[in-house]
């Protein structure tokens, strides 16, 4: 399901869906800009959303590049896009979810700079929109642990997005 600008967000990103997926945040981040460049808040213990430090990673992607599917079992996932534009795509399988089924549509940038907060058992993954690359930032609740990641091919059936037509499968 992929339909208007997301009310719940007030503006902040541009997310297109009727309704955010149940346990998925998005939150507005802060930039401070001086004349010597400009600082990017993230995540801060005492924020609402802040659950626990696992790790920080930086992600690369190129333009029209695409990096999916990944699940998290154990793990939530806080992005934010600090450098280029990207699309993040989400996909809530999960049985007991109010809104299994339902996908989102996220976009990333330093111009909307927001944080997504990706509860575990979502499919997601993202594209990169921007030249010549996008940086995305990763605060995960636990360090890198392969047993607990499932992943699927960018175009696996399972999941009803068509990356190349840039929106639901029909």
């Amino acid at each position: 399901m992929i339909g208007q600008e997301n009310r719940e967000t007030d503006g902040i990103a541009s997310a297109v869906c009727d309704v955010l997926i149940e346990g998925m945040r998005i939150a507005p981040l802060r930039q401070i800009q001086e004349p010597r460049g400009t600082a990017y808040h993230m995540l801060k213990a005492t924020d609402p959303h802040f659950i626990q430090f696992g790790e920080v990673y930086f992600s690369s992607i190129y333009p029209g590049v695409v990096k999916a599917w990944k699940l998290h079992e154990r793990v939530t996932v806080n992005y934010a896009c600090i450098f280029g534009r990207i699309k993040l795509v989400l996909y809530d399988e999960r049985e007991d979810s109010k809104t299994r089924g339902v996908l989102n549509e996220v976009f990333l940038s330093p111009d909307d700079y927001s944080l997504v907060v990706i509860p575990p058992g979502l499919w997601h993954g993202f594209q990169g929109m921007s030249q010549p690359a996008a940086i995305v930032a990763n605060c995960a609740t636990e360090p890198n642990d392969p047993s607990e990641l499932l992943r699927l091919a960018v175009g696996d059936k399972r999941i009803p997005y068509n990356w190349s037509q840039n929106g639901p499968s029909s």
